[in-house]
Protein backbone atom coordinates (compact mmCIF):
# COMPACT_ATOMS: atom_id res chain seq x y z
CA UNK A 1 0.00 0.00 0.00
CA UNK A 2 1.05 3.62 -0.52
CA UNK A 3 1.74 5.81 2.48
CA UNK A 4 -1.62 7.54 2.16
CA UNK A 5 -3.53 4.24 2.04
CA UNK A 6 -1.59 2.94 5.04
CA UNK A 7 -2.41 6.10 7.01
CA UNK A 8 -6.10 5.95 6.05
CA UNK A 9 -6.21 2.31 7.12
CA UNK A 10 -4.70 3.34 10.45
CA UNK A 11 -7.45 5.95 10.92
CA UNK A 12 -10.05 3.22 10.38
CA UNK A 13 -8.48 0.72 12.77
CA UNK A 14 -8.00 3.40 15.44
CA UNK A 15 -11.54 4.77 15.28
CA UNK A 16 -12.86 3.28 18.54
CA UNK A 17 -9.79 4.35 20.51
CA UNK A 18 -9.98 7.76 18.86
CA UNK A 19 -13.56 8.23 20.05
CA UNK A 20 -12.56 7.31 23.60
CA UNK A 21 -9.84 9.97 23.51
CA UNK A 22 -12.34 12.51 22.25
CA UNK A 23 -14.75 11.53 25.03
CA UNK A 24 -12.00 12.12 27.61
CA UNK A 25 -11.67 15.69 26.32
CA UNK A 26 -15.44 16.18 26.12
CA UNK A 27 -15.82 15.24 29.80
CA UNK A 28 -13.79 18.33 30.77
CA UNK A 29 -16.26 21.16 31.48
CA UNK A 30 -14.29 23.93 29.76
CA UNK A 31 -16.94 26.68 29.72
CA UNK A 32 -14.91 29.81 29.05
CA UNK A 33 -17.48 32.51 29.76
CA UNK A 34 -18.06 31.44 33.41
CA UNK A 35 -15.15 32.15 35.80
CA UNK A 36 -16.24 29.20 37.91
CA UNK A 37 -14.90 26.90 35.17
CA UNK A 38 -11.45 28.48 34.84
CA UNK A 39 -9.86 25.38 36.34
CA UNK A 40 -11.63 23.17 33.81
CA UNK A 41 -10.36 25.33 30.94
CA UNK A 42 -6.84 24.95 32.29
CA UNK A 43 -7.40 21.20 32.55
CA UNK A 44 -8.57 20.97 28.93
CA UNK A 45 -5.56 22.94 27.72
CA UNK A 46 -3.18 20.72 29.66
CA UNK A 47 -4.92 17.58 28.34
CA UNK A 48 -4.21 18.77 24.80
CA UNK A 49 -0.60 19.64 25.63
CA UNK A 50 -0.03 16.16 27.07
CA UNK A 51 -1.74 14.51 24.08
CA UNK A 52 0.31 16.45 21.53
CA UNK A 53 3.58 15.83 23.39
CA UNK A 54 2.79 12.10 23.35
CA UNK A 55 2.50 12.36 19.55
CA UNK A 56 5.96 13.89 19.23
CA UNK A 57 4.98 17.55 19.11
CA UNK A 58 6.81 20.15 21.16
CA UNK A 59 3.70 21.41 22.96
CA UNK A 60 3.30 23.90 25.79
CA UNK A 61 0.63 25.80 27.70
CA UNK A 62 0.85 29.59 27.50
CA UNK A 63 -0.99 31.49 30.23
CA UNK A 64 -2.77 34.73 29.33
CA UNK A 65 -4.92 37.28 31.13
CA UNK A 66 -7.76 34.84 30.44
CA UNK A 67 -7.62 31.14 29.62
CA UNK A 68 -4.41 29.53 28.38
CA UNK A 69 -3.31 28.97 24.80
CA UNK A 70 -1.97 25.66 23.56
CA UNK A 71 0.92 25.94 21.09
CA UNK A 72 2.62 22.92 19.52
CA UNK A 73 5.21 22.41 16.79
CA UNK A 74 6.22 19.41 14.70
CA UNK A 75 8.89 19.32 12.00
CA UNK A 76 8.20 18.18 8.46
CA UNK A 77 10.34 17.16 5.49
CA UNK A 78 12.75 19.71 4.02
CA UNK A 79 10.92 21.95 1.59
CA UNK A 80 7.47 20.86 2.76
CA UNK A 81 4.88 23.58 3.42
CA UNK A 82 4.31 24.85 6.93
CA UNK A 83 0.69 24.92 8.14
CA UNK A 84 -0.87 26.42 11.25
CA UNK A 85 -3.93 24.55 12.50
CA UNK A 86 -6.35 26.53 14.69
CA UNK A 87 -9.17 25.32 16.91
CA UNK A 88 -10.68 26.08 20.30
CA UNK A 89 -11.13 23.83 23.30
CA UNK A 90 -13.64 26.00 25.18
CA UNK A 91 -17.39 25.41 24.94
CA UNK A 92 -20.66 27.23 25.43
CA UNK A 93 -22.65 27.07 28.69
CA UNK A 94 -25.12 24.18 28.82
CA UNK A 95 -28.23 26.01 30.06
CA UNK A 96 -31.08 25.12 30.07
CA UNK A 97 -29.91 21.85 31.55
CA UNK A 98 -33.40 20.34 31.73
CA UNK A 99 -33.62 20.28 27.91
CA UNK A 100 -30.70 17.86 27.61
CA UNK A 101 -31.59 14.19 27.20
CA UNK A 102 -28.37 13.21 28.99
CA UNK A 103 -25.70 15.03 30.99
CA UNK A 104 -23.93 17.41 28.56
CA UNK A 105 -20.48 16.42 29.83
CA UNK A 106 -21.11 12.68 29.78
CA UNK A 107 -20.79 12.04 26.02
CA UNK A 108 -22.33 8.99 24.42
CA UNK A 109 -23.14 7.48 21.04
CA UNK A 110 -26.72 7.24 19.85
CA UNK A 111 -28.26 5.95 16.63
CA UNK A 112 -30.85 7.95 14.68
CA UNK A 113 -32.31 6.63 11.43
CA UNK A 114 -29.44 4.17 11.11
CA UNK A 115 -26.71 6.79 11.57
CA UNK A 116 -24.53 6.97 14.67
CA UNK A 117 -24.04 10.29 16.44
CA UNK A 118 -21.65 11.52 19.09
CA UNK A 119 -23.65 13.51 21.65
CA UNK A 120 -22.46 16.01 24.25
CA UNK A 121 -21.32 19.60 24.65
CA UNK A 122 -18.39 20.32 22.38
CA UNK A 123 -18.84 17.32 20.07
CA UNK A 124 -19.26 19.62 17.06
CA UNK A 125 -18.11 23.01 18.40
CA UNK A 126 -15.19 22.57 18.52
CA UNK A 127 -13.58 19.65 20.33
CA UNK A 128 -14.79 17.03 17.87
CA UNK A 129 -13.61 19.16 14.97
CA UNK A 130 -10.14 19.89 16.34
CA UNK A 131 -9.66 16.25 17.27
CA UNK A 132 -10.16 15.20 13.65
CA UNK A 133 -6.88 16.98 12.90
CA UNK A 134 -5.08 15.68 15.99
CA UNK A 135 -6.14 12.13 15.13
CA UNK A 136 -5.05 12.59 11.51
CA UNK A 137 -1.60 13.55 12.81
CA UNK A 138 -1.64 10.53 15.13
CA UNK A 139 -2.35 8.19 12.24
CA UNK A 140 0.40 9.74 10.11
CA UNK A 141 2.90 9.27 12.96
CA UNK A 142 1.78 5.72 13.76
CA UNK A 143 1.82 4.60 10.12
CA UNK A 144 4.93 6.41 8.83
CA UNK A 145 6.72 7.89 11.82
CA UNK A 146 6.46 11.42 10.38
CA UNK A 147 4.13 14.16 9.17
CA UNK A 148 4.07 15.19 5.49
CA UNK A 149 4.08 18.90 6.37
CA UNK A 150 5.62 21.05 9.05
CA UNK A 151 2.76 21.64 11.50
CA UNK A 152 2.12 24.28 14.15
CA UNK A 153 -1.03 24.03 16.26
CA UNK A 154 -2.82 26.84 18.12
CA UNK A 155 -5.73 25.95 20.38
CA UNK A 156 -7.37 28.76 22.33
CA UNK A 157 -9.73 28.64 25.27
CA UNK A 158 -11.74 31.85 24.83
CA UNK A 159 -13.39 31.61 21.40
CA UNK A 160 -16.85 31.27 22.94
CA UNK A 161 -16.29 34.37 25.08
CA UNK A 162 -14.97 36.80 22.47
CA UNK A 163 -11.26 35.78 22.35
CA UNK A 164 -10.06 38.77 24.44
CA UNK A 165 -6.53 37.33 24.81
CA UNK A 166 -6.07 36.28 21.19
CA UNK A 167 -4.90 39.51 19.54
CA UNK A 168 -2.34 40.27 22.27
CA UNK A 169 -1.11 36.69 22.00
CA UNK A 170 -0.75 36.92 18.21
CA UNK A 171 1.15 40.19 18.60
CA UNK A 172 3.52 38.67 21.14
CA UNK A 173 4.02 35.29 19.43
CA UNK A 174 3.56 36.15 15.76
CA UNK A 175 6.95 34.90 14.61
CA UNK A 176 6.44 31.59 16.38
CA UNK A 177 2.99 31.08 14.85
CA UNK A 178 3.52 32.37 11.32
CA UNK A 179 3.23 29.70 8.62
CA UNK A 180 2.55 29.38 4.90
CA UNK A 181 -1.15 28.68 5.42
CA UNK A 182 -3.67 28.52 8.25
CA UNK A 183 -6.16 25.67 8.56
CA UNK A 184 -9.38 26.34 10.47
CA UNK A 185 -11.82 23.56 11.37
CA UNK A 186 -14.78 25.40 12.92
CA UNK A 187 -17.20 25.36 9.99
CA UNK A 188 -19.75 23.10 8.31
CA UNK A 189 -20.18 20.85 5.34
CA UNK A 190 -22.76 21.78 2.73
CA UNK A 191 -24.81 18.72 3.68
CA UNK A 192 -24.18 15.34 5.29
CA UNK A 193 -22.53 13.93 2.17
CA UNK A 194 -21.01 17.03 0.53
CA UNK A 195 -17.76 18.49 1.88
CA UNK A 196 -17.21 22.22 1.73
CA UNK A 197 -14.54 24.88 1.91
CA UNK A 198 -15.65 28.32 3.07
CA UNK A 199 -13.95 30.88 0.84
CA UNK A 200 -15.55 34.07 2.14
CA UNK A 201 -16.61 35.49 5.49
CA UNK A 202 -18.58 38.69 5.83
CA UNK A 203 -17.21 41.48 7.97
CA UNK A 204 -19.11 43.58 10.47
CA UNK A 205 -19.62 47.18 11.46
CA UNK A 206 -22.09 47.87 14.24
CA UNK A 207 -23.23 50.97 16.09
CA UNK A 208 -25.80 51.99 18.65
CA UNK A 209 -27.39 55.40 18.19
CA UNK A 210 -29.32 57.38 20.79
CA UNK A 211 -31.51 60.26 19.60
CA UNK A 212 -32.05 62.94 22.25
CA UNK A 213 -35.08 65.23 21.94
CA UNK A 214 -36.91 67.07 24.75
CA UNK A 215 -35.27 67.41 28.14
CA UNK A 216 -37.76 64.98 29.71
CA UNK A 217 -40.60 62.68 28.77
CA UNK A 218 -43.64 64.74 27.78
CA UNK A 219 -47.42 64.36 28.06
CA UNK A 220 -48.54 63.74 24.46
CA UNK A 221 -51.76 65.66 25.05
CA UNK A 222 -49.89 68.83 26.03
CA UNK A 223 -46.96 68.57 23.62
CA UNK A 224 -48.10 66.22 20.84
CA UNK A 225 -47.59 67.79 17.40
CA UNK A 226 -45.53 70.67 18.79
CA UNK A 227 -42.55 68.83 20.27
CA UNK A 228 -40.05 66.65 18.45
CA UNK A 229 -40.61 62.94 19.05
CA UNK A 230 -37.31 60.98 19.07
CA UNK A 231 -39.15 57.82 18.02
CA UNK A 232 -40.43 59.57 14.89
CA UNK A 233 -36.92 60.83 14.14
CA UNK A 234 -35.36 57.43 14.71
CA UNK A 235 -37.98 55.75 12.55
CA UNK A 236 -37.20 58.15 9.72
CA UNK A 237 -33.47 57.47 10.03
CA UNK A 238 -33.95 53.72 9.97
CA UNK A 239 -36.54 53.55 7.22
CA UNK A 240 -34.33 55.67 4.95
CA UNK A 241 -31.48 53.14 5.14
CA UNK A 242 -32.98 51.28 2.16
CA UNK A 243 -34.66 52.37 -1.04
CA UNK A 244 -37.68 50.68 -2.60
CA UNK A 245 -35.39 48.18 -4.37
CA UNK A 246 -33.81 47.03 -1.12
CA UNK A 247 -30.46 48.72 -1.71
CA UNK A 248 -28.67 50.46 1.14
CA UNK A 249 -28.71 54.23 0.61
CA UNK A 250 -25.54 55.25 2.46
CA UNK A 251 -23.09 57.24 0.33
CA UNK A 252 -20.35 54.97 -1.03
CA UNK A 253 -21.76 51.90 0.70
CA UNK A 254 -21.13 49.55 -2.23
CA UNK A 255 -17.52 50.61 -2.82
CA UNK A 256 -15.41 47.46 -2.79
CA UNK A 257 -18.30 45.07 -3.46
CA UNK A 258 -17.24 42.84 -6.36
CA UNK A 259 -19.53 40.56 -8.37
CA UNK A 260 -19.35 36.83 -7.75
CA UNK A 261 -17.36 35.08 -10.51
CA UNK A 262 -19.61 33.32 -13.01
CA UNK A 263 -18.15 29.87 -12.31
CA UNK A 264 -18.67 30.25 -8.57
CA UNK A 265 -22.22 31.50 -9.07
CA UNK A 266 -22.86 28.47 -11.30
CA UNK A 267 -21.49 26.19 -8.58
CA UNK A 268 -23.84 27.77 -6.04
CA UNK A 269 -26.77 27.29 -8.42
CA UNK A 270 -25.98 23.57 -8.55
CA UNK A 271 -26.06 23.13 -4.76
CA UNK A 272 -29.81 22.64 -4.75
CA UNK A 273 -30.46 25.34 -2.16
CA UNK A 274 -34.19 25.73 -1.53
CA UNK A 275 -35.31 29.26 -0.66
CA UNK A 276 -38.76 27.89 0.16
CA UNK A 277 -37.37 25.50 2.77
CA UNK A 278 -34.82 28.00 4.08
CA UNK A 279 -37.43 30.69 4.72
CA UNK A 280 -40.20 28.23 5.53
CA UNK A 281 -38.20 26.94 8.51
CA UNK A 282 -38.68 30.36 10.14
CA UNK A 283 -42.27 30.94 9.00
CA UNK A 284 -41.51 33.17 6.00
CA UNK A 285 -42.19 32.89 2.28
CA UNK A 286 -40.64 35.74 0.28
CA UNK A 287 -37.01 36.79 -0.05
CA UNK A 288 -36.34 40.31 1.21
CA UNK A 289 -33.28 42.47 0.50
CA UNK A 290 -31.97 43.75 -2.81
CA UNK A 291 -34.11 43.01 -5.82
CA UNK A 292 -32.48 40.66 -8.31
CA UNK A 293 -30.49 38.50 -5.89
CA UNK A 294 -31.27 35.06 -4.51
CA UNK A 295 -31.45 34.31 -0.81
CA UNK A 296 -28.13 32.45 -1.04
CA UNK A 297 -26.47 35.45 -2.66
CA UNK A 298 -27.94 37.72 0.02
CA UNK A 299 -26.37 35.75 2.87
CA UNK A 300 -23.07 34.89 1.16
CA UNK A 301 -22.06 37.70 -1.16
CA UNK A 302 -24.11 40.86 -0.55
CA UNK A 303 -23.68 43.47 2.20
CA UNK A 304 -26.57 44.31 4.51
CA UNK A 305 -27.88 46.97 6.85
CA UNK A 306 -29.96 45.50 9.66
CA UNK A 307 -31.73 46.98 12.67
CA UNK A 308 -31.13 44.62 15.59
CA UNK A 309 -32.99 46.44 18.33
CA UNK A 310 -35.11 49.55 18.97
CA UNK A 311 -35.92 51.11 22.33
CA UNK A 312 -38.03 54.17 23.08
CA UNK A 313 -40.95 55.46 25.08
CA UNK A 314 -43.15 53.40 27.37
CA UNK A 315 -42.84 49.65 26.76
CA UNK A 316 -44.45 48.27 29.92
CA UNK A 317 -47.88 46.74 30.32
CA UNK A 318 -50.90 48.87 29.62
CA UNK A 319 -50.62 52.28 27.96
CA UNK A 320 -48.88 55.54 28.73
CA UNK A 321 -49.37 58.56 26.46
CA UNK A 322 -45.83 59.86 26.47
CA UNK A 323 -43.44 61.53 24.05
CA UNK A 324 -40.07 60.11 25.10
CA UNK A 325 -36.96 62.17 25.71
CA UNK A 326 -34.77 59.63 23.92
CA UNK A 327 -35.00 56.71 21.51
CA UNK A 328 -32.22 54.33 20.53
CA UNK A 329 -31.43 51.64 18.00
CA UNK A 330 -28.74 49.02 17.45
CA UNK A 331 -27.70 48.79 13.81
CA UNK A 332 -25.28 46.37 12.15
CA UNK A 333 -23.79 46.18 8.68
CA UNK A 334 -22.55 42.89 7.26
CA UNK A 335 -19.73 43.65 4.84
CA UNK A 336 -18.24 41.85 1.85
CA UNK A 337 -15.25 42.21 -0.47
CA UNK A 338 -13.14 45.28 0.22
CA UNK A 339 -15.74 47.37 2.05
CA UNK A 340 -14.13 49.53 4.73
CA UNK A 341 -16.03 49.28 8.03
CA UNK A 342 -14.80 52.69 9.17
CA UNK A 343 -16.03 54.37 5.98
CA UNK A 344 -19.37 52.61 6.33
CA UNK A 345 -19.82 53.90 9.86
CA UNK A 346 -18.80 57.42 8.80
CA UNK A 347 -21.42 57.29 6.03
CA UNK A 348 -23.98 56.06 8.56
CA UNK A 349 -23.24 58.99 10.85
CA UNK A 350 -23.70 61.37 7.93
CA UNK A 351 -26.99 59.69 7.10
CA UNK A 352 -28.20 60.04 10.70
CA UNK A 353 -27.30 63.70 10.89
CA UNK A 354 -29.10 64.62 7.65
CA UNK A 355 -32.32 63.38 9.28
CA UNK A 356 -31.75 65.08 12.63
CA UNK A 357 -33.70 68.28 13.50
CA UNK A 358 -31.61 71.25 14.67
CA UNK A 359 -32.88 71.15 18.25
CA UNK A 360 -32.17 67.42 18.72
CA UNK A 361 -28.87 65.61 19.17
CA UNK A 362 -27.47 62.13 18.68
CA UNK A 363 -25.06 59.98 20.66
CA UNK A 364 -23.07 57.15 19.09
CA UNK A 365 -21.98 54.03 20.95
CA UNK A 366 -19.50 52.05 18.80
CA UNK A 367 -19.30 48.27 18.73
CA UNK A 368 -17.48 45.88 16.36
CA UNK A 369 -15.43 46.79 13.29
CA UNK A 370 -14.02 44.04 11.06
CA UNK A 371 -13.38 43.66 7.35
CA UNK A 372 -14.65 40.79 5.25
CA UNK A 373 -12.33 37.97 4.29
CA UNK A 374 -12.17 36.58 0.76
CA UNK A 375 -9.93 33.70 -0.26
CA UNK A 376 -8.35 34.01 -3.68
CA UNK A 377 -10.05 31.41 -5.87
CA UNK A 378 -6.72 30.92 -7.67
CA UNK A 379 -4.88 29.95 -4.45
CA UNK A 380 -3.16 26.60 -5.17
CA UNK A 381 -3.94 25.28 -1.68
CA UNK A 382 -7.65 25.75 -2.36
CA UNK A 383 -7.52 23.42 -5.35
CA UNK A 384 -5.34 20.93 -3.51
CA UNK A 385 -7.68 20.74 -0.51
CA UNK A 386 -10.73 20.62 -2.75
CA UNK A 387 -9.33 17.66 -4.66
CA UNK A 388 -8.46 15.85 -1.42
CA UNK A 389 -11.97 16.32 -0.05
CA UNK A 390 -13.53 15.14 -3.29
CA UNK A 391 -11.40 11.98 -3.19
CA UNK A 392 -12.56 11.21 0.35
CA UNK A 393 -16.27 12.02 0.03
CA UNK A 394 -16.83 11.00 -3.59
CA UNK A 395 -18.52 14.31 -4.37
CA UNK A 396 -17.01 17.62 -5.51
CA UNK A 397 -16.22 19.90 -2.58
CA UNK A 398 -18.55 22.89 -2.53
CA UNK A 399 -16.83 26.28 -2.41
CA UNK A 400 -19.23 28.16 -0.19
CA UNK A 401 -19.32 31.46 1.66
CA UNK A 402 -20.51 32.25 5.17
CA UNK A 403 -22.92 34.94 6.23
CA UNK A 404 -21.32 35.30 9.63
CA UNK A 405 -17.82 36.10 10.76
CA UNK A 406 -14.85 34.18 12.22
CA UNK A 407 -12.59 36.99 13.47
CA UNK A 408 -9.50 34.79 13.78
CA UNK A 409 -9.37 34.41 9.99
CA UNK A 410 -9.06 38.17 9.52
CA UNK A 411 -6.53 38.33 12.34
CA UNK A 412 -4.36 35.68 10.68
CA UNK A 413 -4.44 37.68 7.44
CA UNK A 414 -3.78 41.10 8.99
CA UNK A 415 -1.40 40.14 11.80
CA UNK A 416 0.49 37.21 10.27
CA UNK A 417 -0.06 37.64 6.53
CA UNK A 418 -1.59 34.17 6.15
CA UNK A 419 -4.52 32.98 4.10
CA UNK A 420 -6.83 30.48 5.79
CA UNK A 421 -8.50 27.33 4.50
CA UNK A 422 -11.78 26.86 6.35
CA UNK A 423 -12.61 23.17 6.21
CA UNK A 424 -15.12 21.86 8.72
CA UNK A 425 -17.27 18.77 9.06
CA UNK A 426 -20.16 20.05 11.16
CA UNK A 427 -23.76 20.21 10.02
CA UNK A 428 -26.32 22.97 10.46
CA UNK A 429 -28.44 20.62 12.57
CA UNK A 430 -25.68 19.80 15.09
CA UNK A 431 -27.34 21.96 17.79
CA UNK A 432 -24.18 23.88 18.58
CA UNK A 433 -24.73 26.32 21.48
CA UNK A 434 -27.98 24.43 22.21
CA UNK A 435 -29.07 21.41 24.25
CA UNK A 436 -28.27 17.96 22.84
CA UNK A 437 -25.33 19.09 20.73
CA UNK A 438 -24.19 16.27 18.46
CA UNK A 439 -21.63 15.37 15.80
CA UNK A 440 -22.25 12.71 13.19
CA UNK A 441 -19.87 9.77 13.58
CA UNK A 442 -19.36 9.88 9.81
CA UNK A 443 -18.31 13.54 10.10
CA UNK A 444 -15.74 12.64 12.74
CA UNK A 445 -14.42 9.56 10.97
CA UNK A 446 -14.32 10.92 7.43
CA UNK A 447 -13.21 14.32 8.75
CA UNK A 448 -10.10 12.65 10.18
CA UNK A 449 -9.50 10.85 6.89
CA UNK A 450 -10.00 14.15 5.05
CA UNK A 451 -7.22 15.85 7.02
CA UNK A 452 -4.92 12.92 6.22
CA UNK A 453 -5.57 13.53 2.54
CA UNK A 454 -5.31 17.33 2.78
CA UNK A 455 -1.93 17.20 4.49
CA UNK A 456 -0.66 14.91 1.76
CA UNK A 457 -2.14 17.10 -0.99
CA UNK A 458 -0.53 20.23 0.45
CA UNK A 459 2.80 18.43 0.76
CA UNK A 460 2.63 17.25 -2.87
CA UNK A 461 1.91 20.81 -4.03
Amino acid sequence: MSDIETVLSTVDSNLDASIERLFDLLRIESISTDPAYAGECEKAGQWLVDTLNDLGFDASLHHTEGHPMVVAHHDGPDGAPHVLFYGHYDVQPVDPLDLWDTHPFQPDIIEVNGAKRLRGRGTSDDKGQLMTFVEACRSWKEATGALPCKVTILFEGEEESGSPSLLPFLAAHGEELKADLALVCDTNMWDASTPAIATALRGMASEEIVVHGPSRDLHSGYYGGAAQNPIHILSSILSALHNDKGRVTLDGFYEGVAPVPDDIRAMWDELGFSETEFLGDVGLKKTAGEVGYSALEHIWSRPTAEVNGVIGGYTGKGFKTVIPAIASAKVSFRLVGEQDPHKVIAAFHKHVETHLPDDCSVEYIPHGRSKATQLDYALPALKQASTALTEEWGKPAALIAMGGSIPIVGNFKRELGMDSLLVGFGLAEDNIHSPNEKYELASYHKGTRSWVRILQALADG
